[in-house]
């Protein structure tokens, strides 16, 4: 058996950022991963470039059950921390729209940023080190068993993450751990997540393939301006991939195709114009081709613009500016960015993500009920929560 002050389940992002911030207060930290290698989904992120934070962080940017939960921790480590972190690391870095920042080079510029943080602060990082199961310890502290080890420590961080791509190592593990000890955890499901579709819709959407459109999605009591991407699966893209949070299985897509323009007026100014244009020809100045065909059956398509009725321009504005699809579920965990649900965060302390029923228990990251937008905000959470953790355990 080895002691350590602390133990921290996962090599994450949230577990690395922990293990460097504890050490450096000059704790005993060892952080046991199941995997390899260290900070997979770290690599992953961002296309292979780090989408590392964002310039503009806010609680209103996360979804959590406790909607207050997320601002203690973001206050505390903030973006422009995170920030100094890179500088002072000399990675170059810039930015890209809604305020995205990303590595000019490989994400794993991060990752060894990290491991660095660790080394240098004395942490312990141990790979390929499978945890069975925990327990309290006689005395107090926990007792830690893996395969072929037991570590015992003061106390224990729960960085596991969530259910998004189990191949990489995904598990409900933390999940478990804290329903062990008896703290409610939410029913998990995919976010930041393509949407798929209905067979007769997919069939019939089936030739917009490839396409990517600037929209505006709404569903539930998220809208979002970003690219739509069609699939032969269903709809991706970043406008996507953010309303997906927000989306219940049942509940209707609403797109609009012209944010920010007036399709009535644009046909307006077509007929003043150009009379005897046919619609098709108009709309296909502003958006691609296939997606108006799509959109409109070609009786109206191939109506001139002077002959167009009051019932035709009501449905043209209404497929323009409320096109609406009912999704037929995601594609999961499969290529899902993060995972909705959790374990409760009303059972968590916000200043020191400890467990409010269980003494020297901690949870930081995904594994919590806490989920970022698209751009940044995940690995955000991921260096606030376990900072602040690693003041405190």
């Amino acid at each position: 058996m080895s002691d350590s002050d602390v133990i921290i389940i996962g090599a994450g992002a949230a577990g690395l950022m922990c293990a460097a911030a504890a050490a450096r207060r000059g704790r005993a930290v060892r952080v046991l991963e199941q995997a390899a290698k260290p900070g997979i989904k770290v690599r992953m992120s961002g296309g292979g470039r780090c989408n590392f934070t964002n310039y503009d962080v806010g609680p209103e940017h996360y979804l959590s059950r406790n909607r207050h939960f997320v601002k203690s921790a973001l206050s505390r480590f903030t973006q422009w921390d995170f920030l100094a972190l890179v500088e002072r690391y000399r990675i170059p870095w810039h930015e890209r729209e809604h305020g995205r920042l990303f590595c000019n080079g490989n994400s794993k510029a991060i990752l060894d940023l990290l491991l660095a943080e660790c080394r240098d602060a004395g942490a312990i990082v141990q790979l390929q080190a499978a945890v069975d199961k925990v327990a309290r310890a006689d005395g107090g502290g926990f007792v830690v068993h893996g395969p072929s080890s037991v570590h015992r420590c003061a106390s224990l961080v729960v960085a596991t993450g969530g259910l998004s791509i189990p191949k990489m190592g995904a598990g409900p593990f933390g999940y478990r751990i804290a329903e062990q000890f008896g703290m409610r955890t939410w029913p998990p499901s995919p976010g930041l997540v393509p949407l798929t579709l209905h067979p007769q819709d997919r069939e019939r959407l089936a030739p917009l393939a490839g396409i990517a459109v600037p929209a505006v999605v709404e569903t539930g009591d998220g809208a979002f301006h970003d690219h739509v991407l069609f699939t032969h699966r269903g709809l991706s893209g970043p406008a996507i991939l953010q309303a997906s949070n927000y989306w219940e299985p049942g509940a209707v897509v609403t797109v609009d195709w012209l944010p920010g323009e007036s399709g009535a007026r644009l046909i307006e100014q077509g007929r003043r114009t150009h009379p005897n244009r046919q619609l098709k020809t108009v709309l296909g100045h502003r958006l691609p081709a296939r997606l108006v065909a799509a959109l409109l059956p070609p009786p109206v398509l191939e109506t001139p613009l002077a002959q167009l009725s009051n019932a035709q321009l009501e449905t043209v504005s209404g497929q323009l500016h409320q096109w609406r699809i009912v999704p037929g579920g995601t594609e999961g965990y499969r290529t899902a960015e993060v995972t909705r649900g959790g374990v409760d965060c009303d059972a968590v302390s916000s200043q020191t993500l400890e467990s409010r029923s269980v003494p020297g228990l901690y949870f930081i990251g995904e594994v919590l009920d806490v989920t970022g937008w698209l751009g940044g905000y995940n690995l955000q959470w991921a260096w606030s929560s376990g900072w602040c953790a690693g003041q405190y355990v």
